[in-house]
């Protein structure tokens, strides 16, 4: 039998069938899973990734310009002038500039350089991937210099920070920031006035091969749970937050944007309590 409308509706492809979707680091981790998550949906996605290896159709380093712009690109011929969802999950955990290039730069070069294809799209969505690292100490310098979209500025931060022993200090920044843009974007014109929901997920540890090294090293796994301590049912692996993806960018997410979805074991509660509300 057919079914019903409304029963059409919550297949999946979400109420208008099969979606056209972009997903950056998808060769790994979290941004494979939500690839494979939504291709099992019965949507379209376009992958994206520094390697070039299976699941990848567009092979970019989102940390360098010319890389953001071939994505860009790419994903204008691939999608055929437009996109349904893009998820801006490529990201690196390195103590060096780089980090800010790509995590920062690079996810919000994703996000505004195929905003205009979203706004050609059906129930356009955007998600970005942060990490409850965002919470931890910044540096001030970077945060600022990301927002003012002063690039070199930022790395130059990011180098003051490492040349000093802070190193530590560029992931979280990249990660506030990100989280800070998004914000500032998601209720403008461009995005809500387009009808774009614009969030952020903001993950704990998570069973990825940028974690592995830190998990499988007693020191710095001791470090890392003392970071970021999850109560509930500890680690997380990349199967379990590509749902949480997969419902902020389908078309029944109509009113929530500008978020901030920790999804990370209870580790921003235990670490900034109630009071910041």
């Amino acid at each position: 039998m057919a079914g019903t409308a409304t029963e059409r509706e919550m297949r999946p492809g979400g109420r208008n069938g099969a979606r056209v979707c972009l997903v950056t680091g998808a060769a790994s981790g979290i941004g494979r899973a939500v690839a494979r998550r939504l291709t099992g949906r019965g949507h379209r996605v376009i992958g994206a990734d520094v390697k070039d290896t299976d699941g990848v159709d567009i092979q970019a380093d989102l940390g360098t310009a010319d890389g953001r712009a071939l994505l860009a690109d790419a994903a204008a011929e691939l999608g055929g002038g437009r996109l349904d969802a893009v998820v801006a999950c490529a990201g690196v955990g390195v103590f060096d500039p780089v980090t800010v290039r790509v995590n920062a730069f690079g996810a919000i070069a994703t996000l505004a350089g195929l905003r205009p294809l979203l706004a050609a799209g059906r129930d356009p969505r955007a998600l970005a991937v942060s990490s409850v690292a965002a919470v931890h100490e910044t540096d001030p310098a970077i945060v600022a210099a990301v927002l003012a979209d002063d690039e070199e500025a930022a790395v130059a931060a990011a180098r003051a920070a490492v040349d000093r022993g802070e190193g530590r200090l560029v992931y979280a920044s990249s990660k506030r920031a990100l989280v800070r843009w998004v914000r500032r974007a998601a209720v403008t014109d461009a995005w809500a006035g387009a009808g774009i929901p614009l969030n952020v997920i903001a993950p704990g540890i998570v069973r990825t091969p940028l974690s592995r090294p830190m998990l499988e090293n007693p020191e710095t796994r001791a470090v890392a749970d003392a970071g970021v301590p999850m109560p509930l049912h500890g680690y997380a692996d990349p199967e379990q937050v590509a749902p949480l993806v997969d419902h902020l960018t389908a078309p029944e997410n109509t009113h929530v944007t500008g978020q901030v979805v920790f999804i990370d074991g209870g580790a921003d509660a235990v670490l900034r309590g109630d009071e910041g509300w």
